[in-house]
């Protein structure tokens, strides 16, 4: 290697302009504001940098340092222009363009065509008007003919086109990691299932008739076989508290447009839960005093956190989750339920004189109010919600019981509990986990992944591949909702119609194909299980009308679940007012309440970029995952 000595000695084409540290510290001096260069030779103006800035290329531009001549202007165009023309002349390869053998019906280049559809949340239908563009969904809207929509949707349905054409969806049937076909998964399953009938079936929330039919077909066929429904969202705090109110599982829902006064109990039901969308519509539309209801409605909300029913509400008391109990136990009291307790700490904060106004705003209006329960408030509280409203007259005119939307209700953590001691106990031969994920989201201390490695056979469908499929043998691609054929109950019981809009990008399958694979007539398409059902329910007779003009309206007429006679114990509620009054209303410590995410749901949805970027409400946080902390540590007081 050569040394050099002296700087005089280094060769001019390593040579460059040395950097005078002293001039451009006395040139900062004199600078004034926000200054910003590149490199040390911009703020010292060398000599390179001054070259650089000469030559818009520094290493492959022309350099023509006497300037350009009209001449050589001239010269240049000609050249271009020759060249140019040259490659216009070139003949490009024949395309051939196929046309239609036969006219699609009703499709003009550039002209939509709409069909009616559904999207399934948690179980339970909203009603869509689908868009489409020469056989490509491009949007979706509300039905205006659903009795749950009515025309209105949601950010889930409105993002849901986008998951539609995700490039990370599943696109095959693998087993074991390789590439397998349909048949061939066909072939294996039906084979070990009869080898085996210790057959376990785990969905998420199932309303679909259909759907629950054949998994009741399942079971009979296979004696020890169970089915058991998880969803992370889970709302058995409703269900355990109609048992307690009622005795039996029932669905609850509300007329918003002839309440004159509602009470929230830490329900955000504007925006969250089935039914919103249309709860929304019916709740505003009070708010605009229309003739035949001259005045207002009011809104009273009692929330352990802000949302955004909480921000139309007339009147707002911030709570403390641990204190929603004994203020849903004093409320009781005062609007003079039967033998109802109220708790010794009830006053606290403030809150006394803010329950006593609502609870004469009740009275007042007795037959048009309703007390409506969240859906992660305390079984007691929806208990003690029913008992007011039937001590109120509401049952029946602004509160309407029905049968449970669920094919299966009942309590989905100790389902999920009962199926994890079953893997663990090696009674489990078969797995099938069709459009959920517990590996992600199942409770921590149920450890589901350990105990899933000691099934012989794993089976998932999903719409991706997830933390589930990682630890299945098989996984099979999912098809997207506005590829499928399927139906589901919308929240008050309506019958939605779900049918495809396109096939199935990547050859995906539905719940009722997958299980339709364990039964003894073997596999069968979405359509035709979803058309047998209902020929066998709606009889022979005139059945192709009536399909017709279920598939053209998205939903079937009239099938909305009528109102049940139930009544709320008195009873019943005293004895929880009782065990309510005993515990401590003022307890010490933080109270962490956790939340399904406004935009991305249970996680579900964080693939989807729209949805990850839509701010949240009221904080408008996006790509963040916050933890919202009180900056109080005693409770608040009441605030109108």
């Amino acid at each position: 290697m050569t040394k050099f000595d002296h700087p005089a000695e280094v060769p001019s084409t390593s040579r460059r302009s040395r950097i005078d540290l002293a001039s451009m510290r006395e040139h900062l001096q004199d600078a004034r504001g926000p200054r910003f260069w590149r490199s040390l030779d911009e703020l010292a103006e060398t000599e390179e940098f001054q070259e650089l800035l000469h030559r818009e290329f520094p290493e492959m531009g022309v350099e023509l340092p006497g300037g350009v001549s009209r001449r050589r202007f001239v010269q240049l165009m000609s050249a271009s222009l020759a060249l140019g023309g040259l490659t216009a002349c070139t003949r490009q390869p024949l395309e051939k363009i196929v046309p239609y053998a036969q006219q699609p019906e009703s499709l003009v280049p550039g002209r939509p065509l709409y069909f009616a559809t559904s999207m399934t949340l948690g179980g339970v239908a909203s009603g869509l008007l689908a868009e489409s563009h020469m056989g490509r969904p491009t949007k979706v809207e509300g039905n205006p003919e659903h009795p749950a929509s009515l025309g209105a949707t949601d950010l889930f349905a409105q993002a849901s086109v986008l998951s539609l054409y995700d490039p990370d969806r599943s696109q095959v049937i693998t087993n074991l990691n390789r590439i397998r076909s349909w048949s061939a998964f066909v072939e294996d399953t039906r084979r070990e299932t009869l080898a085996s009938t210790r057959l376990r079936l785990l969905t998420g929330t199932v309303t679909s008739p259909s759907v629950a039919a054949i998994a009741q077909q399942v079971l009979s066929e296979h004696p020890q076989a169970r089915w058991h429904q998880y969803d992370a969202v889970t709302r058995e705090n409703v269900v355990a508290g109609a048992e307690m109110a009622f005795g039996e599982v029932v669905a609850t829902r509300y007329d918003f447009a002839r309440a004159d006064v509602v009470v929230a109990l830490d329900a955000d039901f504007l925006t969250t839960g089935p039914g919103a969308v249309r709860y929304a519509r019916d709740f505003m539309s009070r708010r605009r005093a229309p003739v035949d209801h001259p005045e207002m409605n009011r809104l009273y909300a009692v929330e352990s956190m802000p949302t955004a029913t909480g921000t139309v509400a007339d009147h707002r008391l911030p709570l403390r989750p641990s204190q929603l109990a004994g203020f849903a136990a004093a409320l009781a009291a005062e609007v003079g339920l039967p033998d109802a307790v109220a708790p010794a700490g009830a006053d606290v904060g403030g809150q006394g004189e803010w329950l006593r106004a609502a609870a004469r705003d009740l009275q007042a209006h007795r037959g048009s109010s309703a007390v409506v329960a969240g859906d992660y408030a305390p079984a007691e509280v929806h208990a003690l919600a029913h008992a007011i409203n039937g001590h109120l007259e509401n049952i029946g005119r602004t509160v309407i019981h029905t049968a449970p939307l669920e094919a299966m209700p009942g309590d989905q953590t100790a389902s999920l509990a009962s199926l994890v001691d079953d893997m663990a106990a090696g009674e489990v031969d078969i797995l099938v986990m069709l459009q959920c994920n517990p590996v992600y989201d199942a409770p921590v201390d149920l450890d589901f992944t350990t105990v899933l490695r000691q099934v012989g056979r794993r089976i998932h469908l999903g719409l991706y591949r997830n933390e589930t499929s990682e630890h299945c043998h098989w996984h099979i691609p999912a098809a997207h909702y506005l590829e499928s054929w399927d139906d589901a109950r919308a929240h008050d019981g309506t019958i939605s119609l779900t049918q495809p809009l396109i096939e199935p990008l990547y050859d995906g399958k539905t719940v009722a194909e997958v299980l339709s694979v364990f039964t003894e007539e073997g596999s069968r398409s979405a359509h035709g299980l979803l058309r047998s059902y209902w020929q066998g329910v709606l009889g022979e007779s005139g059945f192709e009308t009536r399909w017709r003009k279920a598939l053209h309206d998205g939903f079937i007429a009239d099938s909305a679940l009528p109102p049940t006679g139930v009544t709320p114990g008195t009873e019943a509620a005293a004895e929880t007012t009782a065990l309510i009054a005993g515990t401590d209303q003022i307890p010490d410590g933080v109270d962490l309440a956790f939340r399904p995410d406004p935009t991305i749901y249970d996680g579900r949805f964080s693939n989807n970029g729209w949805l990850q970027e839509c701010p949240k409400p009221l904080t408008k946080l996006t790509w963040d995952n916050a933890a919202l902390v009180s900056p109080v540590s005693r409770t608040p007081r009441w605030s109108r």
